[in-house]
């Protein structure tokens, strides 16, 4: 507790319980979503091609990337994400974007108090096992 001792009187200076504001910046809202979204069973990767490479890249170095595939607005009190997933093959596509939106809203209103307004999930391509297999030297 402060004391104000200017002047002749002494009075306490106590802040108002609630009072001042929160701001989460966007960032820190897509990173929450990117979590919720990665632990979902079925969910391979976040992100297209082009944000999988970079990933990739940032990943090498040290610097994973949570929000991957994620676009977020942060409203007030709303929020609404866009998140694109890489499905595991043979999950049910739709079965695994509902889980999506379900993991990824929960967060969001736990973490972040915020209601959520709507949530898109974009599948925008399917992991098949051994895709991922180095290639064979056919000379060695």
């Amino acid at each position: 507790m402060a004391t104000n001792t200017t002047g002749s009187s002494t009075a306490n200076v106590v802040p108002t319980p609630g009072a001042g504001k929160t701001v989460i910046v966007d960032p820190v809202i897509a990173k929450i979503a990117g979590i919720a979204a990665s632990s979902v069973p079925g969910v391979h990767a976040l992100g297209g091609g082009a944000a999988r490479v970079i990933g990739t890249i940032r990943e090498a170095v040290g610097a994973k990337d949570l929000s991957q595939g994620v676009s977020v607005e942060v409203g007030e009190t709303q929020v609404a994400a866009d998140i694109s997933i890489v499905a595991e093959y043979p999950e049910q596509l739709q079965r695994v974007a509902t889980d999506v939106r379900n993991a990824v809203a929960d967060a969001i209103t736990q973490l972040a108090g915020m209601e959520v307004a709507e949530i898109n999930v974009t599948v925008v391509d399917v992991h098949i096992p051994g895709d991922d297999a180095p290639v064979e030297e056919r000379v060695q």
